[in-house]
């Protein structure tokens, strides 16, 4: 049984350590994708300064798992790691981590695109921009549905 690391966290993560973590041991897998998602300067029309992103943690740590297990039920996967952080967030600092191995690529490419779009339609973070004119809450972007929703028909 392969276990799977998630962690919702104030604290920064090194890309470099979570990816020496995807492949310490693992001889099996020919493949590791990760992703990172980064605060940027502009959203939905606005210059963005920055971000703050708070949650409920056992309802999130709920959807996470669920976003994870749906991914084996599709994929042959070996290791998962997510880290999703929380907390006051400046321009350029990273926001989440997905990294996936397999043991070929079309399965990990496939799964971290499938885990990163899961977790923006399905996993319950609230996001609170601060923008030149003032702080404003972000509603979720149809896009994002869209995409998990067409997720479900694959």
């Amino acid at each position: 049984m392969h276990k799977d690391y998630i962690q919702v966290r104030v604290e920064n993560f090194s890309l470099a350590e979570e990816y020496l973590q995807l492949c310490a041991g693992n001889r099996q897998d020919g493949a590791v994708v990760t992703f990172v998602g980064l605060v940027r300067d502009f959203n939905q029309d606005a210059t963005v300064e920055s971000l703050f992103l708070e949650h409920y943690p056992a309802m999130t740590d709920k959807s996470l798992r669920g976003i994870i297990q749906d991914a084996r039920q599709r994929w042959n996967l070996g290791r998962i790691r997510l880290i999703h952080r929380v907390g006051n967030l400046t321009l350029g600092d990273q926001i989440v981590f997905v990294g996936v191995s397999a043991r070929h690529r079309g399965d990990a490419f496939c799964a971290c695109e499938f885990i990163m779009d899961n977790l923006k339609a399905r996993a319950p973070f609230w996001k609170k921009e601060g923008t030149p004119s003032g702080d404003r809450w972000v509603e979720a972007r149809q896009t994002d549905q869209d995409k998990a929703r067409w997720w479900a028909t694959r």
